[in-house]
């Protein structure tokens, strides 16, 4: 058995992957291809492949640094990594997963403030109406963030173009959107 192929300590966030969404950070051998192609690589603290290196490690402290990173937060979960990787390792989804346990431990990076803001003011436009409605997740957010000023010049070019409408449209049976939402709270 490759040193990559050993079993893990149960105790560590790479088991927790493994087990809960079957990502096996062991079998990255530090190419850096997922890193090479991330878009966002230059502005993380951990790039792709470092996160991968620190879970490899089983330390408790690595796995504490990737928890509080900023990293997994800025991650844009667009797939280049996935797509560059020779072992196929499914790193946006082990993203997504960090960032739920790093939100269910209280382990948030502080810089993450705005971009969870964002998150919530979007999925609560999705929930109420079923889709997207501009204005509200707008002024959700500059309420969750109070970056109250921000791009405030933005709004009278996008209203006269269309872009913002005042009421919502919403969906004709929002039921089937309240049981997604209702079966992912479950899980």
């Amino acid at each position: 058995m490759s040193h990559n192929e050993q079993n893990i300590d149960n105790n560590t966030l790479s088991f927790e992957i493994e087990k809960h969404i079957n990502v096996k950070a062991q079998k990255c051998y530090q190419c850096g291809k997922c890193t090479a192609g991330c878009p966002i690589a230059g502005e993380m603290d951990f790039p792709p492949s470092m996160v991968l290196r620190l879970l490899q490690t089983g330390s408790r402290i690595n796995d504490e640094k990737i928890l509080k990173s900023n990293s997994i937060w800025l991650c844009l979960t667009c797939e280049m990594c996935l797509t560059r990787c020779p072992m196929e390792i499914d790193i946006p989804s082990m993203m997504d997963y960090l960032r739920q346990k790093s939100m269910e431990l209280k382990k948030v990076n502080p810089k993450a403030k705005n971009i969870i803001a964002f998150h919530k003011s979007f999925l609560k436009s999705i929930k109420n109406t079923g889709r997207l409605y501009e204005l509200g997740l707008v002024l959700d957010y500059k309420k969750q963030s109070l970056n109250l000023m921000q791009d405030i010049s933005l709004g009278p070019k996008m209203f006269s173009k269309g872009k913002l409408h005042i009421f919502p449209e919403k969906i004709k049976d929002r039921k089937h959107i309240a049981k997604i939402f209702e079966k992912t709270r479950k899980n």
